[in-house]
């Protein structure tokens, strides 16, 4: 069986989830070729996200001739699959953030990735985030490109729900995988009933590199781990006010901030204003090996998210045996226990994440242990990388099935 994944940047430094369920699927005997809309410019840090760059096709990396000569060669050979993903195209595009012209952009994305499809026999399309990769997935179906699903993380899909037309995506999808059970009732609310069937929860998994050591020992500093993108979302400038206020109280505490992102410079900003230079230290983008290293020298993994889908640096925190503070946001509490394997608090409630900040770099190390303890063993039973993509791979399978049997229903009963 040979499928496609599609992802607006891939490989990406924060993709590494990608990544990691391709190569789970591919361990299953599934073939999976890779294509990317366009090129990641940042730097990549991880030796195997620059392998899989090789391994991926850009479908914006030649310019526009290309795309243009495959709209133009799709109008001539199949004029009815064009006209039926041009109407597609001009329903959705008309009520989109990103207007008709880039969805007449997204058509002759969408004949080029047909074509590259055709050629490798591909059966099937998935594509990860409900944005701009699934409304290519989307036209290429409609011209006569193989049946498609989509990953939705969040929060980014259901902030604009109705510009990215989410709900057509869903009935025109063979199925579509929420990464969390709050993710799934989210898809529930944009779609009728009679669709509710093909939404199922596929959780990002953690890559066994996380799983094969025992937790390294608890360390005795005081110190805690964000590991993330630096953007709003994320509430890093909020952990600043947290640290201030400890700071101010006499209570010992170092973060280090790994990640990099668009909100750096306020970050920086704010770590100067507030006189945490020593403090609080930025690492910028870190490969898989930085980050665990980072988690297994801090206490506790804290990410004072406002917003989110299921966060895999949890998954990640948790293997390594580290106890997680984070909020009641999305599926976050799907994952962390409040008072078993971390603490959760109210999102944007700087009191409150700072007292719980004091509870974990004050504690002794047995109690933390006792607390990574158990959110590894909720890892390995629900979040183990190999272990959510057989579930995806079995859906991939019954696509896949089904398909046959209405293609060539003989050779299926025979």
């Amino acid at each position: 069986m040979r499928i496609a994944y599609l992802v607006n940047q891939y490989p990406k430094n924060s993709h590494s989830f990608v990544r990691r369920e391709i190569q789970a699927l591919e361990r299953q005997g599934i073939e999976v070729e890779r294509f990317s809309v366009r090129t990641a410019q940042e730097k990549l840090k991880d030796r195997a996200d620059l392998a899989e760059r090789g391994s991926t096709r850009v479908v914006l990396g030649k310019g526009p001739l290309p795309l243009l000569r495959s709209l133009l060669e799709q109008l001539c050979s199949e004029p009815l699959g064009m006209l039926k993903a041009s109407r597609l195209a001009w329903s959705i595009g008309r009520h989109s953030e990103r207007g008709l012209l880039v969805h007449a952009v997204y058509l002759a994305e969408a004949s080029l990735l047909y074509r590259w499809l055709k050629q490798k026999e591909c059966s099937h399309l998935h594509a990860h985030f409900g944005t701009n990769s699934t409304t290519v997935a989307m036209l290429c179906h409609a011209l006569g490109g193989p049946p498609f699903s989509f990953t939705v993380h969040g929060p980014e899909e259901f902030d604009k729900s109705s510009l990215i037309a989410l709900g057509a995506k869903i009935e025109r999808a063979s199925f579509v995988a929420a990464i969390s059970s709050y993710g799934k009732s989210q898809l529930y609310r944009l779609c009728e009933k009679a669709h509710w069937g093909k939404i199922h929860v596929v959780h990002c998994g953690v890559d066994s590199g996380f799983l094969t050591r025992p937790p390294a020992p608890i360390p005795q500093a005081p110190r805690l781990a964000c590991v993330g993108r630096l953007c709003e979302q994320k509430g890093q400038l909020l952990l600043l006010d947290a640290a201030s206020q400890l700071l101010e109280q006499g209570v010992p505490i170092e973060i280090v901030l790994v990640g990099d992102g668009e909100m750096r410079d306020a970050i920086e900003r704010g770590i100067a204003e507030r006189g945490l230079h020593g403090r609080v230290t930025i690492t910028g983008w870190a490969d898989e090996q930085r980050v665990r290293r980072e988690l297994e020298n801090s206490r506790a993994l804290v990410l004072p998210s406002f917003a989110e889908g299921l966060p895999v640096v949890i998954m990640e925190a948790l293997a390594l045996g580290r106890p997680v503070i984070s909020t009641y946001v999305a599926g976050i509490p799907e994952l962390v226990v409040d008072g078993e394997s971390g603490w959760l608090v109210p999102a944007g409630n700087v009191d409150a994440l700072a007292e719980t900040m004091k509870r974990a770099v004050l504690a002794s190390p047995d109690e933390l242990a006792r607390m990574g303890a158990a959110g590894r063993a909720r890892v390995l039973t629900e979040f183990e990388v190999d272990g959510n993509a057989r579930t995806l791979g079995a859906l991939f399978r019954e696509e896949n099935f089904s398909t046959s049997a209405l293609t060539h229903p003989g050779s299926v009963l025979a």
